[in-house]
């Protein structure tokens, strides 16, 4: 506006003439107005150019960012994703696991229960034998009581050994079993005391027995176990019975039945003194 303000002065003015076209003040005017056209015009294009710069660089730096930030985005996704699939794969294994586990409870729950059903059944049918022993047992002791009154009116049955024997155990060790009868006339327990002893052709030995007496009164069962002194053979086996004013001896061969196959290796494995009646 300043250079336009000139301009106009100077072609307004009466002083100076626009005639002669060389004037010098004249062409330094006209020189000086293109002058500042010209930086005007370069300093526009600068403007310009630096405008249009920022403009790339702040294009080129939202692609940038954009860019960025949708790599970052689908990464973080793409992690997210995959971790809710394994997520999904373990909650979909423990729920299979849950269910396995369910019906294996539930076959155990069954199970248990039949169990149960069938030992309460049992113990059912137990009791029910057991009832029906225990009135057999008595039925025959109330027989056993009759016959024993009519054997002592007829003077009463005299001592006798019923049913013998004697047995190989482990580590040199032998079960005897010994059933004796007696009932005497007056129908009254007796005192009996019996006495088993080993013997060969030079020497003998006395079986500790235990109990060392038992009381009669109809059958009385011996059983019990010894230990067969180290180098000692026996030959025969002896039974001295002593009971109410009665003594009775029996001798036996002493005699190893086959071998036993099912011997158990200790003593220690093996079950209580059998103490069911022997057969003769």
């Amino acid at each position: 506006m300043c250079q336009d303000s000139v301009s106009y002065d100077l072609e307004r003015s009466p002083y100076i003439s626009y005639d002669n076209q060389d004037h010098p003040i004249k062409n330094n005017l006209i020189k000086s107005q293109s002058l500042g056209n010209t930086q005007q015009g370069a300093s526009t294009a600068v403007l310009a150019l630096f405008v249009v710069a920022i403009l790339v660089t702040a294009i080129v730096g939202l692609l940038f960012g954009h860019k960025i930030g949708y790599q970052r985005g689908y990464h973080s996704m793409q992690t997210e994703t995959k971790q809710a699939v394994i997520t999904g794969k373990e909650a979909t294994q423990e729920l299979k696991d849950l269910r396995i586990s369910n019906k294996i409870v539930t076959n155990e729950a069954a199970t248990a229960k039949q169990e149960l059903e069938i030992s309460l059944a049992n113990l059912k049918e137990l009791r029910e034998n057991q009832q029906a022993l225990t009135v057999e047992n008595k039925q025959v002791a109330q027989l056993n009581d009759i016959y024993a009154e009519l054997l002592s009116e007829k003077g009463g049955m005299p001592l006798q050994v019923l049913g013998a024997k004697i047995e190989p155990l482990p580590e040199n060790a032998f079960e005897y079993g010994f059933d004796v009868g007696m009932l005497a006339s007056d129908g009254k327990a007796k005192r009996l005391k019996p006495t088993l002893t080993l013997l060969n052709d030079d020497d003998f030995v006395e079986v500790p027995l235990d109990p060392v007496s038992y009381t009669i009164e109809g059958v009385a069962r011996i059983r019990g176990r010894f230990t067969m002194p180290s180098g000692f053979k026996p030959l025969q086996a002896k039974l001295s019975l002593k009971a109410g004013g009665q003594e009775v001896e029996q001798l036996y061969d002493w005699k190893l039945g086959a071998k036993v196959d099912s011997m158990p290796l200790s003593l220690l494995d093996l079950p209580e003194v059998d103490k069911s009646p022997i057969e003769p």
